[in-house]
């Protein structure tokens, strides 16, 4: 399953509660009130372009994420080009 598939299906709203698999975490993206869930694999914490936006995150929310979770302040769309560049890394 390509990784772009994958995250749209995270983006379910039935799908919040639902445990994350195993080497995969979620996080809250978006620079509105309203932010979608990802579920992505702990291998991107490597990566310096995700580093980065959890630099930004922590910036913005400091250790206080509204969500209840690591909140990333960026579009979906820039994220999702991210996340499927790491992918094919």
């Amino acid at each position: 399953m390509a990784i772009v598939q994958m995250l749209r299906r995270s983006l379910s709203s039935e799908r919040k509660s639902a445990e994350v698999p195993k080497g995969y975490l979620a996080v809250y993206v978006g620079e509105s009130c309203e932010k979608r869930r990802f579920v992505v694999p702990v291998s991107y914490l490597k990566n310096p372009m995700f580093q980065e936006l959890l630099s930004q995150s922590e910036e913005e929310f400091g250790f206080h994420h509204p969500m209840g979770g690591l909140t990333i302040p960026c579009s979906e769309d820039l994220f999702i080009e991210l996340t499927s560049l790491l992918s094919k890394s």
